[in-house]
């Protein structure tokens, strides 16, 4: 059994300048994929927001940059209006396709982890992405995960199933661990699948429908047991092995978000290909975790963030789950599997500007489904070159108005098309060589340009 240790780092905070004047008077609302309907993204004044993070065995893709970007935004318009944004996020960097590319590209799977995890936090500095308060990796999060697990066996949320002839190390045993899902009365609720559909989807993303001695063929795994070649850690009464992915999410989530027993947190978010199984599970799990005998928190059964846990899981998870649209290219989803990937780093390394990346993502509405092509970039650069000539000079056009439009655009499902066109039709007016001056005002373009950093995320 390999007992390894690993911490991820997040990278800088950008600098986000203040704003004049009160922000836009009506709540940031967002589109909620559980219910289908457009809800205040965080009602009170403290905002908590989990985001999953990437598996890190390649590059950032444009798609994953345009789920980044997407949260960041909310994240920006959440400070904006003055609330304490709390934010986690994770690194899922110990699973099945990252030991499989670097079995694949003859790397240790731990270099790999931490070269791309490396170069993702580049990415998303260059892009001017908020780091999350907490960014956890699977790894570190490990001693957690395990104690969570078992108390889910104890209290019967979970149990165990038999290994295959040479798994197990030195105690065969003790099976793999799956969830119970029969304990949580809320399954489902997430993403609203019949059966058919979410045994179909589960196949599909990672699931194993069809392993022997499962109760039921939808019940996630929570604890892999070491198999030969595998990364093992030690999990106390689970032996060893290593955790399962929607429930480092779930444990990740309530400690990096500081959640008591039963607590909500406002928005969980990803890109779509996550809404099931992957947030369906992890709010399951989440849910049992945060209810029953335990808490799932610790083994001496106290709570988590002290106290003790309420009788049933309804106010667990989060109260509202948002989704990016996924991104194609070459007429196909873009995806690590495909290999049909454009990367932000060879983007920037061919002399690319990341705030022309940025602005050819937020041209899209962030749960459109679109296609990266040809003119996506160029397209950016020349936003980019247009916005910067309107903002050189000392005075123009009032921008309060844009201002204002700007919030408002984000604050109506973080409309970044809707924002773009309100600092475009400024732009069109700085620079009309025939327009009159006289009106103009001193600093005008610095509120401009603030706006657009400190809203938009775009440099100028």
């Amino acid at each position: 059994m390999a007992v390894i240790v690993g911490r991820v780092h997040a990278w800088p905070t950008p600098q986000v300048p203040q704003l004049p004047g009160s922000p836009a008077p009506a709540p940031v609302r967002v589109h909620d994929s559980s219910s289908g309907e457009l809800v205040e993204a965080a009602p009170g004044p403290q905002a908590r927001l989990y985001a999953c993070g990437i598996t890190p065995y390649d590059a950032t893709h444009i798609g994953h940059a345009n789920t980044y970007v997407a949260f960041d935004l909310l994240v920006r318009a959440w400070r904006d209006a003055g609330k304490d944004v709390i934010y986690a996020s994770n690194v899922t960097d110990v699973d099945d396709p990252l030991l499989e590319r670097a079995e694949a590209t003859g790397m240790d799977w731990r270099e790999l982890a931490a070269a791309q995890t490396a170069l993702f936090g580049e990415d998303m500095t260059a892009l001017g992405v908020i780091p999350p308060g907490t960014w956890t990796g699977a790894v570190e999060s490990i001693p957690d995960v395990a104690r969570a697990v078992a108390a889910m066996i104890e209290s019967g949320a979970a149990y165990r199933v038999p290994l295959e002839p040479g798994a197990g190390g030195s105690t065969p045993d003790l099976g793999d661990v799956y969830a119970d899902l029969t304990a949580d009365p809320g399954f489902g609720s997430v993403a609203h699948l019949d059966r058919e559909q979410a045994l179909a989807t589960f196949a599909e993303r990672g699931g194993d429908p069809d392993r022997e001695g499962k109760k039921d063929p939808l019940d996630p795994l929570m604890w892999r047991r070491e198999r030969p070649g595998e990364p093992a850690w030690d999990g106390g009464p689970l032996g060893s092995g290593r955790p399962g992915w929607h429930i480092e999410c779930a444990v990740i989530a309530r400690d990096g978000l500081g959640l008591s027993a039963g607590e909500r947190f406002d928005v969980q978010g990803g890109g779509t290909d996550l809404l099931f199984p992957h947030h369906e599970m992890s709010t399951s799990h989440l849910r049992v975790l945060c209810s029953g005998p335990h808490g799932g928190a610790a083994p001496d059964g106290s709570a988590p963030g002290g106290g003790s846990a309420p009788e049933g899981g309804e106010r667990a998870g989060a109260r509202t789950h948002v989704h990016a649209g996924l991104v194609a290219y070459q007429g196909e989803k873009m995806s690590k599997s495909l290999g049909n990937l454009v990367l932000v780093s060879r983007l920037r390394d061919a002399g690319h500007d990341p705030m022309a990346i940025r602005l050819a993502l937020l041209a899209h509405h962030y749960r459109t489904e679109w296609e990266w092509d040809e003119t996506s970039l160029p397209a950016g650069e020349a936003r980019l070159v247009r916005w910067r000539d309107a903002v050189s000079g000392n005075g123009g056009p009032s921008a309060d108005e844009t201002l204002a439009a700007v919030r408002a655009a984000l604050a109506n499902d973080l409309d970044a098309p809707a924002a773009l066109a309100a600092v475009d039709a400024w732009a069109d007016l700085a620079l009309e060589p025939s327009r009159d001056t006289s009106a103009d005002e001193e600093g005008a373009p610095g509120v401009l340009a603030r706006t657009v950093n400190a809203l938009l995320g775009v440099r100028l």
